[in-house]
This record gives structure tokens, C-alpha cells and sequence, in this order.
């Protein structure tokens, strides 16, 4: 790609490599507020903790926990082929979620911070063959130092959400040039393609959500076990990948309900485990007993609140629970994601704010696979009258197992569309490795 960049860009690169030496403040900022691993911060230097293995390899990008959950089945394809697989995200929760869930001999790293020195030193020790860029984790410098080594760059599950394809359009020409450098635009969804289109993406296939046919979230056997054996006959209701504001609805929610249902235990799962210990103090200060998972606690006779400040292990929240509260919806983040609760049987509640989900939770809706409440008031409402009418509840369930499990087959398209890079992959390999 020999087109001039756009001046924006062209700042942006000047900028990201001036400030390269500021790196060290930057990663000492972020290891003190919990968002670095200490042992793996040369990652984000682009400094490798992990050999190169032998032969073709692909480099599969996400940002955070819900894209490498996204991609897992299409990890899986690919290492069954014997083909190498590096996978990067940002987060160190999304680096548990890599550590628990990828298969064996796949390979994870912490992504690079987006300077060229250590983009280059990334890409020149890896050498992938193909690069698989997950929904809209578009780094400049990422982009512009893979296609610059000739690297087949595509973009999977690939989508754009109200906020991104708005503040993209202030820059047209900076967002057309980083798209040109994309060999293939896989969207999630026909409104995701047409904005990426608009933008400037010369190749763009729908194949769907990519979400949709990832498997149900597992749990661990015997922390089931555990906590159904300390929960025993409780009602349970819970709220998965909260944001601050959303807790303290549940909190009063439940603070409402329990006169109504005795011995209610709400389960609340943060988006962000981190924030765990101020849940904890904010059930405390409202007069309720809490117990933290982060602390290895399960919940007792007593436990009002129990905080699942915990990675990965939603899988056991949506088989206790069987009503759940999807989080991020109640306050302006964009929603997170409905499909696995709908996997496992839950009953979904979400609020108005749903935008990164905006089309699932339409068709959830309107096939009453899942429940809409507009504030506090209409959470606790709704909590209450699923808990008390169990065939209500099973309705709604079956309908979001229903609505999800007919829109599956993205997996299968993408591959279909992935299969020409992936033999000429295999193709190129054979003769440096034979």
C-alpha cells in the first residue's frame, strides 16, 4: 500500500513515537491501578516471553474478554489444521480468560502498545502469516506495520457501533486508510457492513455474529458443586458484568424483595473483578451481609449479597441463577453480552442502553426472549414478578435459547471466507519447514 497518509495520521505516528519514552510512567500508572501484570509488561513493548513456533502462524488479535471469547471456536478450527496460533488482547482479565480457555500449544500475548518501535519489534519476532483482527480493535500503528510487511490483515466479527462509526466520520480520510490496508471485512451484521463500506472498506462480506456460535461459558464441577451444596433451596437472583450504578440497584433491589421472598441471595458479578471490595462496601454501608468470591468465600446462611469479583466464571452464575440482570444497560456503556446467559437457561433482564448489542437485543425482545426495564424501579419490579411466576420465567428463557440458537452459523461463513488465506498459508509454510 503505497498511498500517502492522511495528515492525521501522519501526526499520530509522530506523536505515538515521541512519546515512547514516556512508556515506563505509562506502564507504572497502569500495573498501580491493577490493569498490568508486572512479570509481562515487556509484552507491551513488543518484547516476547514465548518462542516463535515452527511453521505457519496466524495472529489472531482481540481487545478484551468478549472478543477472545468470540473467537475461541475459530481458534480451535485453526489449531486443529496443525496451524500456529499467537493470540494479543489488552486486558488482564481477558489474559485469565486466554490462560483457562485456549486450547493447548496456542500462545498468548499481552498486545503491544501502539508505537511503531515496539509494533516493529513485535511483528519481526512473530512473522505471522496471516493477521485476524477481532470486531473494531483498530490500532493505527498496528495495522499500518502489518500491512507495511506484507501481512494479510482481516478484519473478523467485525463491527461498528453508533459511538465509533460517529467519531470515524470526523476523520474520513484517516479511517479509509487504515481500511484499505484490510485485505477482507468480515461484519457481524448488514448495518455493521454498510458503515464499514461508507467508511472505506474496499472488501466487505457479512457472515454474522461470531458471538452466536461460541459455546456456552463451562463452570468447574466441584465450584458448582460448592456452591450449590452453600446455597442449597435459596432464591437466587443475579446481575452479570455490572458497571458502577448498576450495583447499587441491585443492591436496593434486593434490599426491597427479600421481605417478599425469604432468604434471597443476590449474586453480582462485576464487569470489572477489580471493583469487587467497593460492591462489598456498598452492600455493607446499606445494612446487608456480603461475601466476596475474590476472597475465597462462599456464601453462608447470612449472606445477602454475594460478589462474584471473580474471572471467567460466569458460566457458574448463569447455572445458579435463574433470572440475571445483562450489565451496562442500566447506565450509558452500550450493553454487554445477552447470548451466553441465553445459552444456559437464564431469564434476561437488560436496560435501554444496548447499542453494542443493539439488533440481538431487538430480536430478543421481540420474540419475548428477554425483558426491558428502564430504571431501578422497573428492575426490582421485574425481578419480583420472574421470581414468583416460575412458568413466566421458563417462557422467557426458552425464547432467548430459541432466538440465539436460530441465528447461529457465523463460524462456518467465516472459515468459508478465511479458507483461500488459510491454504495459501499452509502453502507457503511447507517449504521452509519440510
Amino acid at each position: 500500500m503505497n498511498d500517502a497518509l492522511p495528515t492525521a495520521l501522519r501526526l499520530y505516528r509522530v506523536l505515538s513515537a515521541a512519546a515512547t519514552p514516556l512508556t515506563p510512567l505509562l506502564l507504572a500508572r497502569r500495573l498501580a491501578r491493577g490493569k498490568e501484570i508486572r512479570a509481562r509488561l515487556a509484552e507491551r513493548r513488543g518484547e516476547p516471553s514465548a518462542a516463535r513456533p515452527p511453521g505457519a502462524l496466524v495472529w489472531v488479535h482481540g481487545a478484551s474478554v468478549g472478543e477472545i471469547l468470540s473467537v475461541l471456536p475459530l481458534i480451535e478450527r485453526l489449531s486443529a489444521r496443525n496451524i500456529g496460533v499467537l493470540v494479543t488482547s489488552g486486558t488482564v482479565t481477558s489474559s485469565g480468560v486466554a490462560e483457562q480457555r485456549l486450547p493447548p500449544g496456542v500462545i498468548h500475548q499481552f498486545v503491544p502498545l501502539d508505537a511503531p518501535r515496539f509494533v516493529r519489534r513485535f511483528i519481526a519476532h512473530w512473522q505471522p502469516g496471516l493477521a485476524l483482527f477481532v470486531e473494531s480493535d483498530l490500532w493505527p500503528n498496528l495495522m499500518l506495520e502489518t500491512a507495511r510487511r506484507g501481512v494479510p490483515l482481516i478484519l473478523v466479527n467485525g463491527r461498528l457501533s453508533e459511538a465509533s462509526y460517529e467519531r470515524w466520520r470526523r476523520l474520513p480520510d484517516s479511517i479509509a486508510s487504515l481500511l484499505r490496508r484490510l485485505d477482507l471485512c468480515l461484519a457481524r451484521s448488514p448495518l455493521d457492513g454498510a458503515r464499514l463500506v461508507e467508511l472505506g472498506a474496499p472488501r466487505v462480506i457479512t457472515t454474522g455474529n461470531l458471538k452466536l456460535d461460541a459455546p456456552a461459558p463451562p463452570a468447574d464441577a466441584r465450584a458448582l458443586a460448592d456452591l450449590r451444596a452453600a446455597i442449597g433451596n435459596r432464591p437466587v437472583i443475579a446481575a452479570a458484568s455490572t458497571h458502577a450504578g448498576e450495583e447499587t440497584a441491585m443492591i436496593e433491589a434486593h434490599r426491597r424483595l427479600r421481605a417478599n421472598f425469604a432468604h434471597l441471595l443476590t449474586v453480582i458479578a462485576p464487569r470489572h473483578p477489580e471493583r469487587g471490595p467497593g460492591i462489598a462496601e456498598a452492600a455493607s454501608a446499606a445494612g446487608l451481609a456480603v461475601a466476596l468470591r475474590s476472597r475465597r468465600q462462599l456464601p453462608d446462611a447470612a449472606t445477602d449479597i454475594y460478589v462474584a469479583d471473580t474471572v471467567g466464571e460466569l458460566g457458574l452464575i448463569y447455572r445458579l441463577a435463574p433470572v440475571v440482570f445483562i450489565g451496562g444497560s442500566l447506565v450509558p456503556h452500550g450493553g454487554q453480552n445477552p447470548i451466553e446467559a441465553a445459552k444456559l437457561g437464564a431469564a434476561i433482564l437488560h436496560g435501554v442502553h444496548v447499542q453494542n448489542f443493539a439488533e440481538l437485543y431487538a430480536d430478543l425482545d421481540t420474540a419475548h426472549g428477554a425483558e426491558l426495564v428502564v430504571d431501578a424501579d422497573r428492575l426490582t419490579a421485574s425481578l419480583g414478578a420472574l421470581m414468583a411466576h416460575p412458568e413466566a420465567r421458563a417462557r422467557l428463557a426458552e425464547a432467548a435459547r430459541a432466538t440465539v440458537e436460530a441465528q447461529s452459523g457465523a463460524l462456518e461463513r467465516t472459515l468459508q471466507s478465511l479458507e483461500p488465506y488459510l491454504t495459501q498459508l499452509q502453502l507457503a509454510a511447507q517449504p521452509r519447514h519440510a
